[in-house]
């Protein structure tokens, strides 16, 4: 038995900021950002958009390559929406606080009247937890098939005046479709998931976090002042935290498989900041071009990010069966961890 990831999809907005349309607001540069960050643009949602929204054109895209269909026929797309026993969607920018969840209102959607439907709020490590629920559930009899999504608005909870946060930020949303397979062997491994390490630190709590709006600091009526609802970050320490959250990760996954880091034909990280991610791959000794980067074009989408550059690789033929795939992903609770995946 082997959980296989069967198709992939992507959504972001159309709307594209370079880092030269945020200079022309704040007191910023391109050159600052890319030195920084790595980032040069980011897509950002118009006012009426959701994350649910971003989410259902992910699925429908996810789902039209898995049969074949054109993501514009309705008809087609509802069908095969029929397929799906669970839908697990990471947000830290859902709908709506607690309920109803957006993988619901997601389900509703797509008119996949068979699944099942949950959130789940590990912010940038979305995927990596998603994917292993995904796994748990499929190796129990009554799941085929699981899609697991990461949308993210992250526009809408940004502080636009924070010049240190706000170029850090993107909109966007990633799905795949997982499998219950009796996959082939590929060498002495199976296709699909093969191994995931899941971490967390609640004692950095404070270091990434949105104060307003749950049960500690509700909204209140007619509030004028009070806790803010935006994202507030703790640069130095999430920059401390991330490099040693990518070090360990690598190191002990693969250590657990029994492999060495050649072994690994793309390490797919959580698209945060490239400086974040060249200084893990410093200290491993290992070589950029095995990582594969696409925050210059879409910036930080938290939980998306990794099934959005899943997509992209995927849809742009780099992928190749057999291949040994590494992501890696850490954010906010805080938490961290990976995933061994042989496409």
């Amino acid at each position: 038995m082997a959980f296989e990831i069967m198709a992939t999809g992507r959504a972001v907005p159309s709307r594209r900021v370079t880092n030269d349309d945020l200079a022309k607001e704040i007191d910023t540069s391109d050159e600052w950002i890319r030195s920084h960050t790595g980032i040069g643009s980011r897509h950002i949602a118009d006012k009426e958009t959701s994350a649910s929204d971003l989410a259902v054109e992910a699925a429908k895209n996810a789902l039209a390559q898995l049969y074949g269909i054109k993501n514009t026929d309705e008809k087609a797309l509802a069908k095969a929406a029929l397929s799906i026993d669970m839908i697990i969607l990471a947000s830290v920018t859902p709908d709506y606080i607690g309920s109803p969840s957006t993988a619901c209102v997601v389900q509703g959607r797509l008119g996949a009247k068979n699944s099942g439907a949950f959130d789940i709020t590990v912010a940038c490590s979305g995927f990596i937890y998603g994917m292993e629920i995904a796994a748990s559930m499929l190796s129990r009899g009554n799941y085929k098939r699981v899609m697991i999504i990461g949308a993210e608005i992250l526009s809408k909870f940004t502080n636009w005046k924070d010049r240190t946060s706000c170029i850090l930020f993107g909109d966007g949303a990633g799905a795949v479709i997982m499998d219950k397979t009796s996959a082939p062997e590929r060498g002495r491994r199976k296709r699909g998931l093969i191994r995931t390490l899941l971490k967390a630190d609640g004692t950095g709590a404070e270091h990434i976090i949105i104060r307003r709006g749950g049960s500690r600091y509700p909204y209140l009526e007619n509030e004028t002042v009070g806790i803010p609802s935006y994202i507030e970050l703790n640069g130095q320490a999430v920059y401390n935290f991330a490099v040693k959250a990518i070090t360990d990760s690598i190191e002990e996954i693969i250590s657990l498989e029994g492999i060495g880091i050649n072994d690994i034909t793309r390490i797919i990280p959580h698209q945060a900041n490239a400086r974040i991610i060249s200084a893990a791959l410093k200290r491993l000794k290992i070589p950029e071009d095995k990582c594969f980067l696409n925050i210059e074009e879409y910036a930080n989408t938290s939980g998306a990010s990794i099934p959005i550059a899943l997509d992209e690789l995927n849809r742009n033929g780099e992928l190749k069966k057999g291949d040994l795939l590494l992501t890696v992903g850490f954010g906010a609770g805080l938490t961290y961890g990976a995933n061994l995946i042989v496409w």
